[in-house]
């Protein structure tokens, strides 16, 4: 190391405590802010207060991969036949269509949303589809190559999402039918 690297990592030091002083100061000014905050607000006394329950989960290992169902009650956490189905089809047809090297995370579904995620290993890409709130096909990855075979698989991906929402909407409608029937059931 010559003079000229130790006095950049000196200065490059320098700045990260000044840095550091910067954020603590800050922090104090608003702990004190805060403290100061004695204004008395109005509350709602005669409103009744809403119990919310807390999602509740249940996990199934199918072929190798793993579907989470969340719900508030315990109807929500029971897997049909044909969302086993669904799922092992959805397993298969990503081999076939986007890569058979492939690692597959978790497929969670809610109520209204199914988030599935995994990682196409030949590209060291993670992908993300998501139905529902943030629908859409994400990739992640680092120091990816641009080049034809990348785009081919963006391609690829971006198909197989529009058949994987097309299958995942309609298991989501047909539990809401099942939903409504046992509500009315009661």
């Amino acid at each position: 190391m010559n003079q000229y690297d130790e006095i950049k990592n000196l200065l490059r030091k320098s700045r990260l405590l000044q840095e550091q002083a910067e954020r603590i100061n800050l922090a104090k000014s608003i702990e004190d802010n805060i403290s100061y905050d004695t204004e008395d607000y109005e509350t709602a006394e005669n409103e009744k207060e809403e119990v919310v329950k807390k999602d509740k989960t249940r996990s199934f290992r199918i072929s190798g991969g793993v579907l989470t169902l969340h719900g508030k009650e315990k109807r929500d956490l029971e897997l049909t036949t044909d969302e086993k189905t669904a799922y092992q089809e959805t397993m298969d047809e990503f081999v076939t269509e986007v890569s058979d090297l492939s690692d597959f995370g978790v497929l969670n579904m809610y109520q209204n949303e199914v988030q599935w995620s995994g990682k196409v290993i030949d590209f060291d890409i993670e992908f993300f589809f998501s139905i529902g709130e943030n629908n859409g096909v994400y990739i992640n990855g680092d120091m990816i190559k641009l080049d034809e075979k990348l785009t081919e698989l963006i391609g690829k991906l971006t198909k197989y999402y529009d058949k994987f929402k097309a299958k995942w909407a309609k298991v989501i409608a047909n539990r809401k039918k099942t939903e409504i029937r046992q509500e009315k059931e009661k």
